[in-house]
């Protein structure tokens, strides 16, 4: 934003912040696009790479004075458009903040900085016998910040939750530039309103997270058993892996991948032919108990028409959840991937399975899908050439997200709306308490220059 007769937004930027004020060409394209495929209009002003604080602070102020709108970023691997800049808008980094300020063994905490990588953040714990337990795919690329800022999960939710069950309290910065401390230190705590929870998932809506309090679990003890089995058809996995949930075993991780995703995997690593079947669960017991409880889990496969392989070999089972991790690779690989995140209850799995092979045949198309069996939460990908969602595509994605809707599910488990699933926003939360959230993101950022154009799409 420009003024006629006085500095501009980047005049102020650059002399309050200096150098960490950064208009490289590379760097302005790059803030555009996230990992969805999908990019903003236009380039934002600057990238601005806060490295304390009071950059947070000081970019938050200049912002509310001219203006000007703000769209957060870590590390840029989101799925759904939330962290995409495009013209007149100001890039804010958290990304160089990596400190982690304090951990707490003997209180299960750790107080860390949002820029930390998920993967970096547990190799560090792992020192004092401790992890934090969400998982999400992106671990190795994403940053807890982001993990916040989306609500994210992961290959271990089913068993240890999401990121909203291991945060205890944000530090946060709000539009005008003050700063929160939210949520508490203890295990309970139940004063006033949970602005923490609210703040988890909210996509850079409300504020910007500069700090968090985590709840950190003790590594877990005994030996992890992984169970690989193949199926003749994705419904009879979908089928068995509802039925060790009924079963009232509790695996670490279920992960279904389809016919068409293991396909896709097995091209990108060059795996051999006979590791391809019609779908695979993959599935992981965990703690003293996890021989018994493959045992278990094993039977109940078999008994639907599962080929079931049980290892104990740790190597084994980090290299057979790595098909799974591949997975968004694999995609990127075939093109351009509109990559889907519906949930469904965990019952109503097969049921969803069967609406996106309806959904494949009456629009001629493959739709790739991975699914975090044990909680519910599909994958499909829709692959199409070029940089423009054709329209079939994203009339396909609506009676997905209508079919998974009317099974009692969401339109998102983990990625987030952004910009890509705003316009069904309203149709799942209907127009009161669509209208009311809209308000409630009014009362953090009355100016509505947080993110703006995300989540709460104006014509929606």
């Amino acid at each position: 934003m420009t003024t006629t007769s006085g500095p501009t937004t980047l005049d102020l930027l650059v002399d309050a912040l200096g150098d960490i004020v950064d208009t490289d060409g590379a760097s302005l394209e790059q803030a555009r696009a996230d990992s969805s495929g999908h990019a903003a209009d236009g380039r934002p002003i600057a990238v601005v790479h806060a490295e304390t604080v009071t950059h947070v602070q000081t970019v938050m102020r200049i912002a509310s004075e001219t203006r000007t709108p703000v769209v957060v970023r870590g590390a840029g691997t989101g799925l759904a458009g939330a962290a995409n800049a495009g013209a007149g808008e100001i890039v804010l980094s958290t990304r160089r903040m990596t400190a982690i300020r304090e951990v707490r063994p003997d209180d299960l905490l750790a107080v860390v900085e949002p820029g930390i990588l998920n993967a970096e953040l547990n190799d560090a714990l792992a020192e004092h016998g401790l992890w934090w337990a969400p998982d999400p795919a992106s671990r190795a690329i994403s940053t807890v910040g982001g993990n916040i800022a989306t609500g994210a999960g992961g290959l271990l939710c089913a068993k240890y939750g999401v990121v909203r069950d291991a945060v205890l309290g944000i530090d946060l910065v709000l539009a005008d530039g003050r700063l929160l401390h939210l949520g508490h230190r203890s295990v309970k705590g139940v004063t006033g309103l949970d602005l923490t929870s609210l703040v988890i998932g909210s996509e850079g809506t409300l504020g910007v997270v500069v700090g968090a309090t985590l709840k950190l679990r003790r590594l877990v003890a005994g030996t992890t058993c992984t169970i690989a089995a193949v199926f003749p058809d994705v419904r009879r996995a979908a089928a068995a892996s509802a039925a060790v949930t009924a079963s009232g075993v509790q695996p670490a991780i279920m992960e279904l991948m389809d016919a068409a995703s293991l396909a896709a995997v097995a091209a990108l690593l060059d795996l051999p032919s006979s590791t391809i079947g019609s779908a695979q669960l993959t599935i992981q017991t965990d703690g003293p108990a996890a021989a018994a409880e493959a045992a278990v889990i094993a039977e109940i496969l078999e008994a639907h028409d599962g080929t079931v392989q049980v290892s104990s070999d740790r190597e084994e089972g980090e290299r057979l959840l790595a098909i799974r991790r591949s997975m968004h690779a694999a995609m990127a690989s075939l093109g351009t991937t509109l990559i889907e995140d519906v949930s469904v209850p965990r019952s109503a799995m097969p049921a969803m399975f069967d609406e996106i092979a309806r959904i494949e045949q009456a629009y001629g198309i493959t739709i790739p899908t991975v699914a975090h069996a044990g909680d519910g939460n599909l994958h499909p990908n829709f692959i199409f050439e070029g940089t423009e969602t054709p329209a079939h595509i994203w009339e396909a994605a609506d009676e997905l997200f209508r079919a998974a809707l009317a099974l009692g599910g969401t339109l998102t488990g983990e990625h987030g709306i952004g910009t890509l699933k705003s316009r069904w926003l309203a149709d799942e939360l209907g127009d009161d308490q669509w209208q009311l959230q809209r308000q409630i993101a009014r009362v953090f950022d009355p100016l509505g220059i947080l993110n703006p154009g995300k989540v709460f799409a104006a014509d929606a």
